[in-house]
């Protein structure tokens, strides 16, 4: 019956349960701790649900796949939009905690349309690969990995204090998310910029990733409507 209003409910619900979990059953000090929980929450959403969508999207669409032709990337970017859509009613909530905590802006928080663009990239360019080899098996391999990289993003804490400076260094350029999540955090929570040179190198990255994974979308697009 609540419909859409879930698409804000539900990351707020998480968000009450993490801010209680470790801000109060682990003593979390992390500054604006339950908006820092709920940037990261509404960023990953955004990632998690759009990778796990991917993998069966063309099955989902075999209506759409056997009848009509279309460029198959365009259901990962419908998807993307329309996932996207959902983040625009969560930073409404964002924009509620910096007026309830009172949390100063600066100029750093422009920071925020980079860092975006960086995770919309990423994003797709890992869409691509999984909708082409998209199976039943990879769909629960994906929910796997993203459950380990979950724990590994810093959704609840703060990579940069709370892991030994060498893992730090590691998992801040090595996993585009965690890095997105603290250049949101620090833009938007903290004033400050963010780490500018790794969002250019994963902007790049993701854009090569991207092009290789619709060229071999492309390049396979008759076998999918023999397949599904």
């Amino acid at each position: 019956y609540l419909n859409w209003i879930w698409w804000v409910l539900e990351p707020f619900c998480f968000m009450l349960i993490y801010a209680f979990i470790f801000g109060v059953v682990f003593e979390a000090r992390e500054q604006y701790f339950p908006a820092f929980i709920f940037i990261g929450i509404t960023a990953w959403d955004f990632f998690n649900r759009c990778l796990t969508q991917s993998v069966k999207l063309l099955k989902n669409n075999k209506s759409i796949v056997t009848k009509v032709y279309i460029p198959k990337f365009i259901l990962l970017i419908s998807k993307m939009f329309f996932n996207g859509y959902k983040i625009l009613f969560s930073f409404g909530i964002i924009v509620i905690m910096i007026i309830y905590f009172r949390i100063p802006i600066t100029l750093n928080i422009l920071y925020v349309i980079p860092s975006f663009i960086v995770l919309f990239v990423v994003t797709f360019a890992c869409m691509t690969h999984l909708m082409h080899y998209g199976v039943q098996d990879l769909a629960n391999v994906t929910n796997i990995v993203l459950r380990m990289v979950f724990y590994m993003t810093g959704i609840f804490y703060n990579i940069e204090k709370r892991l030994p400076a060498q893992y730090t260094g590691i998992l801040m350029k090595g996993n585009p998310m965690a890095l997105v999540l603290s250049s949101l955090r620090k833009c938007i929570l903290y004033g400050q910029a963010p780490d500018v040179k790794w969002l250019i190198i994963w902007f790049i990255i993701g854009i090569i990733v991207a092009a290789l994974g619709v060229r071999k979308i492309y390049k396979n697009e008759n076998s999918y409507v023999k397949v599904i």
